[in-house]
């Protein structure tokens, strides 16, 4: 079978940082080489973000990358991936008019919109993978791309589906109440790459201090390192090391990290915080093999690969409170505790440390668990916000239950029409 994979957010070639365990592109892949161990055929159509990327390149046997340009050749997220949707779709069109695929899988919702219309009228099934929701971004207070808009296109895209991949059941219920088909959702948890993530290996170099670790991908207000540093005044003794960002030696310009080493100062907690800087790739199991107790302040996390590779490593997890995508993980071996999303208020201890001695798990209050609570786990999140969503638009028709997804190139600066694609 020859199977499409459709990559608007970028290419599986361009360098991971280290900072995630799987990310959107290592995933996919992941996915398109298992696919061909089964005996397909898969290329993976991503958008070009570097310049250094070749037009194609073979990635795996019977795995074949093919780079689309549409809007510059660098990463882009929110607003300005969505505003190529349309020159990418019509790129797909062409090449599928020579060389249809089988069946297309398409990662992230503008992905799906740009498959969608460059396969229509060709009977080619659809499968999609949204990531995250902005149903569910807007619900923990995250800022959804586009708003109404993204959310609006998102049930548009899902119903007219062959297929929809959750990653959670707490997604998949949102998208039944989207109006997809219970029949055609189906639940796949993430998981990580255990001989990559383990207990046995590599440990970074640490102090004598019980030390706390958080990894987030980028410095900014959305991870909820604020509420770390004031937890860490209720934890005597520990140090809290940060890792994420930018490069050690950058640190200084960053404005974010500026604001949290003057808090730390004010809180008398800085000669315990250190930032580690970006995590080179293949440098993460070890980070986390060095710490006792991986930390979350953010409120929703969709992907929580982080913490289950902290698990993986055998290093526990506390977090707030949230549906993200670890919400129904469960693991014998760790203690995990459920926390209200709520305004951080008086920490008491949760969780348990390598001698069963309590450890402060955040800045939240603690409540026991009743008997059948679920516990919670969700890690860092940084949602983008894009605003510029003129070039996508849903229309009504086609099959009950379903719609036309329309796009087409906002208008030029001079005089003309503006490009219709995907017809």
């Amino acid at each position: 079978m020859r199977i499409a994979l459709v990559a608007h957010t970028g290419s599986p070639l361009t360098p991971a940082t280290g900072q995630e365990p799987a990310s959107q592109a290592a995933s996919i892949a992941a996915h398109a080489r298992g696919l061909a161990r089964l005996g397909h055929r898969v290329t993976v159509y991503a958008r070009r973000d570097s310049r250094a990327l070749p037009g194609s390149a073979i990635l795996a046997p019977r795995v074949t990358v093919e780079h689309v340009t549409a809007g510059p050749p660098v990463p882009l997220s929110g607003a300005d991936l969505a505003d190529n949707v349309a020159e990418f779709s019509d790129e797909l069109a062409q090449r599928w008019r020579r060389n249809p695929p089988d069946v297309i899988h398409a990662y992230f919702w503008t992905s799906g919109l740009a498959a969608l219309a460059a396969a229509r009228g060709r009977g080619i099934p659809l499968v999609q993978t949204f990531g995250t929701l902005g149903v569910a971004e807007r619900r923990h207070g995250g800022a959804a791309d586009g708003n109404d808009v993204r959310i609006r296109l998102e049930g548009c895209l899902a119903r007219s589906a062959r297929a929809v991949l959750a990653g959670t059941g707490t997604e998949a219920a949102d998208l039944v109440n989207m109006g997809v088909p219970r029949a055609a959702v189906t639940v796949v948890p993430r998981g990580v790459d255990t001989a990559e993530f383990a207990p046995e290996g590599p440990v970074a170099r640490r102090g004598a201090r019980p030390r706390l670790l958080a990894v987030v991908t980028q410095l900014d207000a959305q991870q909820g390192l604020g509420t770390l540093l004031r937890m860490l005044t209720r934890v005597p003794g520990a140090e809290l090391v940060i890792a994420g960002g930018p490069p050690r030696s950058q640190l200084r310009k960053d404005e974010t990290y500026r604001d949290l080493t003057a808090l730390a100062e004010r809180l008398g907690v800085a000669d315990r915080v250190s930032f580690h800087g970006k995590v080179v790739h293949g440098g993460l199991p070890a980070l986390l093999r060095s710490a006792d107790l991986l930390v979350s302040a953010v409120p929703y996390e969709p992907a929580g690969a982080v913490a289950l590779a902290a698990m993986a490593c055998g290093t526990p997890v506390a977090a707030r409170g949230g549906r993200g995508r670890l919400r129904r993980r469960r693991s014998r071996r760790h203690h995990r505790r459920a926390h209200p999303p709520r305004p951080p208020r008086a920490v008491r201890p949760a969780g348990a440390g390598p001698a069963g001695q309590p450890v402060a798990a955040g800045g939240l209050r603690h409540r026991r668990r009743r008997p059948g609570h679920r516990p919670v786990l969700v890690g860092p999140h940084q949602p983008g916000d894009p605003g510029g969503l003129r070039a996508l638009r849903a229309a009504p028709g086609g099959e009950p239950g379903r719609c036309r997804i329309r796009l087409t190139t906002p208008a030029p600066a001079g005089p003309g029409t503006p490009r219709r694609a995907g017809r």
